[in-house]
């Protein structure tokens, strides 16, 4: 491995571990991430509109400090090459932090603390995906929670994991179950 990648390298955004091609930053309240995850000003109804003007479908990713299936899900599922550069051109992913204090909007319009509107979401568990409709018609002016098409409940190994991903991007939701398809992808 040349000795750049091995190297940490201190950035403003935190520090960023390049053990792997794909990199895992760590932000200033510790969270791990990525550095092509969305920069957002949390707006809701921006993030998904300018998502599908993209071409791309919004998912909003809620991890905490801490987690180790959070850090097992970058370390692990986003180190994978295959994994990331399915995903990255097709699907833009918020990362949100179960604890943090920014101000989200809302799909309706409706502005929340981070770590309620995370919460109203996903409960306590992380790491949780959350993946909203391809057509920003489909949920803008409605929760969140309501317009949702999919949910990863905590850690998936990564063939799952991108399976999920795929199941979304066909929309096979409109007509099974995740748990069908993963059966029939078997």
């Amino acid at each position: 491995m040349p000795l750049a990648r091995r190297t940490l390298f201190g950035l403003a955004a935190g520090t960023v571990l390049a053990r792997t091609a794909r990199a895992v930053v760590t932000d200033a309240s510790g969270l791990p991430g990525q550095p092509w995850f969305l920069q957002s000003f949390l707006d809701l109804r921006e993030d998904l509109q300018t998502a599908a003007g993209n071409g791309k479908r919004l998912v909003i990713l809620i991890e905490q400090r801490g987690c180790p299936f959070c850090k097992q899900l970058h370390e692990v599922n986003f180190a994978e090459p295959g994994i990331t550069e399915w995903i990255r051109p097709r699907f833009e992913i918020l990362q949100l932090d179960l604890h943090g204090a920014r101000e989200v909007t809302d799909l309706d319009g409706k502005t929340y603390e981070e770590r309620a509107f995370a919460r109203a979401i996903a409960g306590q568990m992380t790491p949780v995906a959350i993946f909203l409709p391809a057509d920003p018609a489909e949920a803008l002016g409605r929760p969140t929670r309501e317009v949702a098409v999919a949910k990863m409940p905590g850690y998936l190994p990564p063939r799952e994991f991108l399976l999920l991903f795929r199941y979304v991007h066909e929309e096979a939701y409109r007509r099974e179950s995740f748990e069908s398809y993963r059966l029939r992808q078997a």
